[in-house]
């Protein structure tokens, strides 16, 4: 089943998902596949505005609008797909952000973008599934890196020894930055099961997963990998 964000949802004018393994492209944004902007997401802090359907915007990790019809879209396994819009649908965003994206400041850059046409207060954002703190596990060097260099509390950043809260981080810097609407959907890429599969009786991962496909990867070297199957999130205002 997608995920919806219940604040996104109150907006008439646009439609919105994030995908799943079982659904890697939201159903519901389907209809707009032909208008989608394309790019190529390098972990950077590139911000392009999309004026025409289908546009090519090159390396970039996010992109705005405020043409109708137009569907923006991230590429997400454990990384943070944010997907914004304006409270009566008149201008979207997205954003693809992992942990070097957050550290370079990719959600501010984005809130600095959107307050050049109008008061981020009159925005909503939506923080999409990825890596939460339960699992992502990082070393001892990187953690220290984002104690140091973002100006949150210890226990936000990381809650757990070596492991980062990605969706926290985003969230307090959506908020610092004028965004107070913010959403958090879904759960965690890593770990996250779904009902049991009546073929073999076992549990089923909701969310493609770089990190556990690579894990298991190590146990099993013929156990395929996620090329291809990262899963779309995103939105478009509706024409």
């Amino acid at each position: 089943m997608t995920d919806f964000s219940s604040q996104l949802s109150r907006i008439t004018t646009i439609s919105h998902g994030f995908g799943n393994k079982s659904a890697l492209f939201p159903p519901s944004l389907l209809p707009f596949q032909v208008s989608q902007a394309n790019k190529k997401q390098v972990h950077g802090t590139t911000i392009i505005d999309v004026n025409t359907p289908g546009q090519e915007c090159g390396e970039a990790d996010s992109l705005y609008t405020t043409q109708a019809g137009i569907l923006l879209t991230v590429l997400t396994a454990d990384c943070l797909p944010i997907i914004f819009s304006q409270q009566q649908g008149k201008a979207i965003a997205v954003v693809h952000a992992g942990w070097r994206g957050l550290l370079d400041g990719i959600i501010l850059k984005m809130v600095e973008r959107i307050a050049r046409d109008d008061d981020p207060a009159n925005w909503v954002a939506a923080i999409g599934p990825a890596a939460r703190s339960c699992c992502y596990e990082v070393d001892e060097e990187l953690a220290e890196r984002f104690i140091n260099q973002l100006p949150l509390a210890k226990n936000i950043i990381s809650p757990r020894f070596r492991h980062l809260n990605l969706a926290a981080i985003a969230e307090h810097q959506l908020r610092g930055a004028g965004i107070h609407q913010v959403d958090l959907v879904g759960s965690c890429t890593i770990c996250t099961t779904i009902q049991h599969d009546e073929k073999n009786d076992k549990n089923r991962f909701k969310y493609t997963s770089f990190r556990r496909t690579s894990q298991q990867q190590t146990l099993n070297p013929s156990h395929p990998g996620i090329k291809g199957r990262n899963q779309y999130s995103g939105l478009v205002i509706l024409p």
